[in-house]
C-alpha cells in the first residue's frame, strides 16, 4: 500500500484524517456573513414596525386617551389619504425616480370631484382620474422617453397642478360643495364594521400594491430598473415603460386620494396638499424604501405613514405643542432613518 494513501490500514483501529480547521472555519465565516446580511435587510425593512410599536406601546401608557378606539379610527382615517399617495411614491422611488407633484395632483383631485360630484358618482370619481392620470402620464413619458430629470419634470407639474385648481376655483374664491347624503359623499364618510371606507380603500389598494411588487414580473422589474437601468435594459426588461406605469399609477392614485378626500370632506378644499409629497418621501423612506432606488416595500410604507400619524396624534395629545413640531420631530426620524440605511447598505456590501 502507498505510504502516502490517507486510508487507514486494516486493523489499525484508525479512521480518515478530519477536514482540516480552515474549511468549518470558512464553513462559519460564510454563516455568519449570511446571518449578519439577514439581520441587517430585516432591519431596514421592518425596524420602523418595531419604532412603531414602541411608539404606541409608550403612547398609550403616558396618555390613557390614546389607546382608544375612537382614537386609532381618527388617526388611521386621516392617514388612509397620505397611504394612498405614499403607495405611488414607493413604486416610483423604487425605480430610482421621485414624484414632487403628488401634492399638487391630490389637491386637483380633490377639486375636480367635488365639482363633478353634482353629476353622481361615477363622474365625481373619473374626472379626477383621468386628468390626474393624464399628469402622471405625461411625467412618465417626458422622464423616460424625453430622458429628462424627474426632479425637474415633476416639479414643473407640480406648479402646473396647482396653476389649473386656482384656475379652476378663481384663485380659490370658489368652493365646489359636495351634495349632502349622495353615494359620493357616501364613500367618504360611511363605515363598514366600525372602520371608515377611506381605511379599507387604503388597505385594499396596499394589499394589491404588496402581490404586484412582490409576486408579478412587473414588480421585480421596478427592482431591477431602481437597481440599474442599464443592466435592466441589456437583460431585456421594458425599462422606459415601466418608469411610465410607475408614474401613471402615482398621478391616479393621488388623484383618487384627493376625491375620496373630498368626498370626506363634502367639499373640494383648495388650500390643501401643500406640502404633502415631502410627507409621502418622508413615510417612503421611514418605511426602509431607498432614495438610489432598487429595494423597498409597500409595508414599511404602511408603517412609516402610521409612525408620522401617531407622532402627529400625540402632539395633539400633549396639548401645549402645535402642529409644525410634526415637521421637526419627522425631519430628525428622516435623518435617523437615511443614516441607517446608509450604514446598513455598506455593512451588507462589505460583509
Amino acid at each position: 500500500m502507498n505510504s502516502t494513501s490517507s486510508l487507514a490500514a486494516p486493523g489499525t483501529g484508525t479512521t480518515p484524517s478530519a477536514p482540516t480547521g480552515s474549511g468549518a472555519a470558512a464553513d462559519r465565516g460564510r454563516a455568519d456573513v449570511s446571518g449578519r446580511e439577514r439581520l441587517a435587510a430585516l432591519v431596514q425593512r421592518q425596524g420602523v414596525l418595531a419604532v412603531l410599536l414602541l411608539v404606541v406601546a409608550i403612547a398609550s401608557f403616558v396618555y390613557p386617551t390614546f389607546a382608544t378606539l375612537d382614537n386609532a379610527r381618527g388617526v388611521t382615517v386621516q392617514a388612509s389619504f397620505l397611504a394612498v399617495v405614499a403607495l405611488g411614491m414607493t413604486l416610483v422611488i423604487i425605480t430610482g425616480g421621485i414624484d414632487l407633484s403628488v401634492g399638487s395632483v391630490f389637491a386637483l383631485g380633490g377639486v375636480l370631484a367635488a365639482w363633478a360630484s353634482q353629476w353622481g358618482i361615477l363622474p365625481a370619481l373619473l374626472v379626477p382620474l383621468v386628468v390626474c392620470g393624464a399628469i402622471g402620464l405625461i411625467n412618465g413619458l417626458l422622464i423616460a422617453r424625453a430622458g429628462m430629470a424627474p426632479f425637474i419634470v415633476t416639479l414643473a407639474s407640480l406648479l402646473g397642478a396647482r396653476g389649473l385648481l386656482l384656475a379652476l376655483t378663481d384663485e380659490g374664491a370658489t368652493t365646489y360643495l359636495v351634495p349632502k347624503g349622495s353615494a359620493f359623499a357616501e364613500l367618504g364618510q360611511g363605515s363598514i364594521g366600525g372602520f371608515g371606507h377611506p381605511i379599507l380603500i387604503a388597505l385594499a389598494l396596499f394589499g394589491a400594491g404588496g402581490l404586484v411588487l412582490q409576486r408579478t414580473s412587473f414588480g421585480q422589474t421596478l427592482f431591477a430598473v431602481g437597481g440599474s437601468s442599464d443592466a435592466a435594459t441589456l437583460m431585456g426588461l421594458p425599462v422606459a415603460r415601466a418608469k411610465v406605469t410607475v408614474y401613471l399609477l402615482s398621478g391616479l392614485l393621488a388623484g383618487l386620494a384627493g376625491a375620496v378626500n373630498a368626498a370626506r370632506l363634502s367639499s373640494g378644499v383648495t388650500i390643501i396638499g401643500a406640502g404633502m409629497e415631502l410627507d409621502a418621501i418622508a413615510a417612503v423612506v421611514i418605511g426602509g424604501t431607498l432614495l438610489v432606488g432598487g429595494a423597498g416595500s409597500v409595508s414599511g410604507t404602511l408603517w412609516g405613514v402610521l409612525l408620522l400619524a401617531v407622532i402627529q396624534n400625540l402632539i395633539n395629545q400633549i396639548g401645549t405643542l402645535n402642529s409644525s413640531y410634526q415637521s421637526v420631530v419627522s425631519g430628525g426620524f428622516l435623518i435617523l432613518v437615511v443614516v441607517a440605511q446608509r450604514y446598513l447598505s455598506r455593512s451588507r456590501s462589505t460583509v
